[in-house]
C-alpha cells in the first residue's frame, strides 16, 4: 500500500515503516488476545495488572498503526511522539508479561510480541 500512495513519503524509510505498521497491528491483537486470555485463568486476580498493560499497549498500538498509516499533512514531531508512547507502552506490557511468562503460555507470546514491536518503533525512531 504504501508503494501505492501517489505522493513522496518525505524520505521515510519504507520497510522500516512498513515494518512498525505491521508490528503496532499484531503487538494490538496479541495484546488484546493476552488479556482475554487472562481474564479466563483461574489466578485471574492476579493478573489485573497484566491485563490493564495488555489493553492499554493494545489501544496505542492500534492507534500507533492507523497514524502510521496517514501520510497527508505528515508532521514528524507528532510521529515521533506517537512511536515514543508505543515504544514505551510495549516495554511496560512487554515487561508485566514477562512475569508471568513461564505460567502462561499467552503471556510469552506477549512479552515476545511486545518486544518485536519496541524495537520496530525504536528503529523507525532512529531514521527520522
Amino acid at each position: 500500500m504504501l508503494e501505492a500512495y501517489p505522493k513522496d513519503l518525505g524520505g521515510i524509510d519504507e520497510d522500516k515503516l512498513a515494518d512498525c505498521i505491521a508490528a503496532c497491528f499484531e503487538c494490538a491483537q496479541v495484546c488484546t488476545a493476552c488479556a482475554d486470555a487472562c481474564l479466563s485463568e483461574d489466578m485471574v486476580a492476579e493478573l489485573t495488572t497484566c491485563i490493564r498493560t495488555d489493553l492499554d499497549c493494545a489501544d496505542i498500538c492500534l492507534a500507533t498503526g492507523k497514524a502510521l498509516s496517514r501520510h497527508t499533512g505528515y508532521d514528524a514531531s507528532l510521529t515521533r511522539a506517537i512511536l515514543e508512547a508505543c515504544a514505551t507502552a510495549c516495554k511496560a506490557c512487554g515487561d508485566e508479561c514477562a512475569r508471568h511468562a513461564e505460567m502462561h503460555e499467552h503471556c510469552r507470546i506477549c512479552a515476545d510480541v511486545c518486544r518485536r514491536c519496541e524495537d520496530a518503533c525504536r528503529a523507525l525512531l532512529a531514521v527520522l
